[in-house]
């Protein structure tokens, strides 16, 4: 059964891309973001093709709907861990609270309305 609405999925993964592109040579706040948080410099470019693969499988979940699921259960755990990272550096502004909270409410919320029973 495919993702029913479909549209959530489909906002998800262009924000996913999104995320990508402003990955791929960080832009300054998102360079911010990384060192705030102490992501180390060296795994700063593994970001955009794992950001990629997300959306891309979140749009394979039409095809494939496991494969979609899988790709939202794996966000919601991307997403904890960011905000642990953000946690356990005290960065407690608007990247923690509007950011990645944000994107695990939307992540949770995805999985349950499209993908849910």
């Amino acid at each position: 059964m495919t993702p029913d609405p479909a549209w959530p999925v489909v906002v998800l993964a262009l924000i996913q891309f999104g995320d990508a592109v402003l990955c791929r040579r960080p832009v300054a706040f998102v360079a911010r973001c990384l060192t705030d948080v102490g992501f180390p410099r060296r795994w700063w470019p593994v970001l955009t093709p794992l950001k990629t693969a997300a959306a891309l499988g979140l749009l394979a979940g039409f095809v494939m709907p496991w494969l979609g699921l899988l790709v939202c259960v794996c966000l919601i755990a991307y997403f904890v861990v960011v905000i642990t990272m953000h946690l356990r550096a005290r960065d407690l502004g608007r990247n923690l609270f509007l950011n990645a909270s944000g994107m695990l409410v939307a992540c949770v919320a995805v999985t349950v309305v499209s993908f849910g029973p």
